[in-house]
């Protein structure tokens, strides 16, 4: 009797002794999650605030709502403030990248190698686009009715291209005119006008505001995927090479850590639900890391025409 009394008095203080143990793990498990959720979520770098500039590609009201989510996403994942300055002109963006001192930039292709060469700018990552490429080309188009189907046709015609800094509105067509032995193309033309963004010089066209336009391929298929008059009413006269898609860019001296920070959490947000929500909403599959070496067509092309990227004047008269 003493012996069992014994086993039970040593079994019930073993089970009192694993219900401790249990409670003691219960306790230091609460402890650690309590002091996980504690601690602060943002990271700790040489600036607590981000400014980046965004190019007047499109209609700034559709591209404002198009970098919302994705302004929101940064702060979220840097944990600190990300603010985007829209800019009227694409010109604008090499004094004001300055001016403003702007942290970054989603520049354009003719931009960015505009801002490289004055600025010093560094490339970080541009978005792939939902086909798959991270690249763009230019297209030169007019109305199917214009009877305008070469260099030859067009003497004499009106122009809209899009802006002076422009590989796509302006760059590629000054090339486009050189292959034909034009190597002023605006003395050969009647007319010709800057329309500030693609979409404009897309809409001029289809409005017989001009016989011509040159804009870049994603927005005019965009387009043309929203208003079935463009495949109907327009034609497609001559395509450029590829350069690559709207770059963020930083400034040199851009805090290290930061840097590295910001062009990491770009390239891994098709790799979460909430990354692949806000690239949706984007219009992109992804980013991809992007390198000065990417834009050789580009300096060929701008080297081509005469362009001396250190000096050329970028505005519009």
């Amino acid at each position: 009797m003493n012996l069992r009394g014994n086993e039970k008095q040593a079994a019930v203080r073993r089970t009192l002794y694993i219900f401790a143990g249990i409670a003691v793990l219960l306790i230091l498990g609460f402890g650690c999650q309590k002091q996980k959720e504690e601690r602060p979520t943002g990271k700790v770098f040489g600036q607590q605030e981000l400014l980046i500039g965004l190019i007047p590609e499109q209609n700034i009201f559709r591209q404002r709502e198009r970098y919302l989510l994705l302004r929101k996403y940064l702060i979220d994942r840097l944990g600190i403030a990300v603010n985007f300055t829209s800019l009227s002109r694409y010109g604008n963006i090499i004094d004001r990248f300055t001016t403003e001192k702007m942290d970054g930039a989603f520049f354009g292709s003719f931009t960015y190698v505009l801002a490289h060469k004055q600025l010093g700018v560094e490339p970080l990552a541009r978005p792939v686009n939902l086909d798959g490429t991270s690249t763009y080309h230019g297209y030169i188009f007019v109305r199917k009715d214009s009877g305008i189907r070469s260099t030859g046709d067009m003497k004499g015609k009106r122009f809209a291209f899009v802006e002076h800094a422009t590989t796509a509105g302006y760059i590629f067509p000054l090339a486009y005119f050189k292959a034909s032995n034009i190597p002023d193309p605006q003395r050969y033309l009647g007319q010709s006008f800057f329309a500030g963004s693609h979409d404009a010089a897309i809409l001029a066209v289809l409005n017989r505001e001009a016989d011509i336009g040159a804009a870049k391929n994603t927005i005019y298929d965009q387009l043309a995927s929203e208003n079935p008059r463009i495949e109907q009413e327009l034609i497609i006269l001559a395509t450029s090479g590829v350069v690559p898609q709207n770059c963020l860019a930083v400034r040199k001296d851009l805090d290290p850590a930061l840097k590295t920070e910001l062009k990491q959490v770009l390239l891994e947000m098709d790799k979460n639900p909430e990354g692949i929500e806000v690239l949706r909403k984007f219009g992109a599959r992804g980013f991809v890391e992007t390198t000065d070496r990417d834009y050789a067509y580009l300096y060929s092309l701008a080297a081509q025409v005469g362009i001396d990227l250190n000096t050329y004047k970028y505005k519009n008269k």
